[in-house]
């Protein structure tokens, strides 16, 4: 289990009232945090709550005497969030963070501090929870930089809109520009794009592959695919989706970035979750295309699935493969 999951659970059972009202932004479940209404825009988590009983929200709204708090791994999310759980709070209220000790838990706890009197700081599994109350006004400097993070802007540049915390949200990622230039324009049909993020390669495929009938984005963060609304024009679905769980249909060609992280750690399985699923929802001579980290051995897990794998490109640290 989440160790600053634990960490936020011992904070609270030590110090909360666990007859009030809870939300839990970021949540993950947790026994004693189940009667808490959960917002998680990462799918696979949702799904997690969901099945554990959690009552789930998808826009945190209401003032609320207790607001817990599990931050990504960004700091302008964990700021912006610490704004977002600020304008939950009830008045007397009580806000608890917790963060790993590699994650910053320190330097965020003096930063939260800033805006708010701390009521507590619990340090357990490595990590630190930590609370402030909502008894007197927050510092009003604090909240408005913190509330201005939050809000969407785009990547210098370009007119691609993000907001803190997707996967790259100050640049084009570099491995799904280098998969943009390999992509042929003679793909056709219907297209999916697995681990979509903000709609990059299904802009570009759209705009660069005009025989592409539709392109289905499948992304198991909220807060980008509402980017990849914006981001994406033409013949688009978008679906809010843990790739590691399949898909609902077939097609005739797939793009994909791979992630190969959990939080923070590395897990190439993964990335081989996202092939597997990609070859099994190819129709018949259809073709995945797609970018990775050159050390990464998806070369073989291909060639397991019965796709016959062909290396394109290898440069800036990045390779980009097809295979039919």
């Amino acid at each position: 289990m989440n160790p600053a999951l634990e960490t936020l659970a011992l904070a609270f059972r030590e110090h909360g009232d666990p007859a009030a009202p809870l939300i839990f932004l970021g949540a993950e479940p947790h026994l004693d945090l189940i009667s808490a209404t959960a917002w998680q825009p990462l799918k696979p988590l949702a799904d997690q709550c969901t099945a554990a009983g959690m009552t789930m929200t998808d826009e945190p709204q209401g003032k609320h005497p207790t607001v817990l708090f599990l931050p990504g791994k960004s700091k302008e999310e964990i700021l912006a969030g610490f704004a977002r759980a600020h304008d939950l709070l009830a008045p007397g209220g009580i806000l608890i963070t917790s963060l790993a000790n590699t994650a910053g838990a320190a330097r965020f706890e003096k930063e939260l501090s800033k805006a708010a009197p701390l009521l507590f700081s619990v340090s357990k599994n490595k990590c630190r929870a930590f609370a402030v109350g909502n008894t007197q006004p927050w510092d009003a400097s604090a909240l408005a930089a913190w509330r201005e993070l939050s809000e969407p802007r785009l990547i210098p540049g370009t007119d691609f809109t993000v907001v803190p915390g997707v996967f790259s949200a100050d640049h084009i990622d570099p491995g799904s520009a280098l998969l943009a230039q390999y992509l042929p324009p003679a793909l056709r049909g219907e297209v999916a794009d697995l681990g979509a993020g903000w709609g990059f390669l299904s802009h570009v495929a759209l705009g660069k592959c005009p025989r592409v009938t539709r392109i289905d984005l499948f992304e198991a963060d909220s807060r980008a695919l509402a980017c990849a609304r914006k981001n994406v024009t033409g013949p688009a679905e978008f679906h809010w989706h843990d790739v590691t769980a399949g898909l609902p249909g077939k097609y005739d060609h797939i793009l994909t970035n791979p992630p190969f992280h959990t939080g923070q750690s590395r897990d190439i399985g993964l990335g081989q979750a996202f092939l597997t699923t990609a070859a099994k929802s190819l129709k018949r001579g259809g073709s995945l295309h797609l970018v990775a980290n050159r050390q990464l051995p998806y070369e073989a897990h291909l060639e397991s699935l019965g796709l016959r794998p062909r290396l394109l490109a290898e440069t800036g640290g990045f390779k980009v493969i097809t295979a039919v």
